[in-house]
């Protein structure tokens, strides 16, 4: 085998290693993270906000466009968002660290 074929297969496997352990990374992050930390589903918004504060952002409202789609309010915290269909909470999730995954939608 010459040097480029040699060299081609062993950079491609170099990138591809270093994009599953930037994956692993955030997955055992997720793993290790604390989920009683983050509101439960079914608090209702006065219950997050006496838990955990103002929110420090209000993100405007998705969906309603149908009876079929709910309206979905989106509340952020420096932590987490959190979700919730008409006043209770739907799902909460842990906000990426600052160069870790994709910018949630504003």
């Amino acid at each position: 085998m010459n040097r480029f074929g040699t060299i081609v297969p062993l950079a491609l496997l170099c990138a591809f290693a270093a994009g599953a352990h930037a994956d692993t990374l955030l997955v055992e992050r997720v793993e290790q993270s604390d989920t009683a930390a983050l509101p439960a589903h079914g608090l209702s918004m006065a219950q997050v906000q006496a838990r955990f504060g103002a929110p420090s952002a209000r993100l405007e409202p998705r969906g309603g466009q149908k009876a079929a789609w709910p309206v979905i309010h989106r509340w952020t915290y420096p932590a987490f968002t959190v979700y919730f269909e008409k006043d209770k909470v739907i799902d909460a999730v842990q906000n990426p660290l600052p160069g870790e995954g994709p910018v949630p939608a504003r």
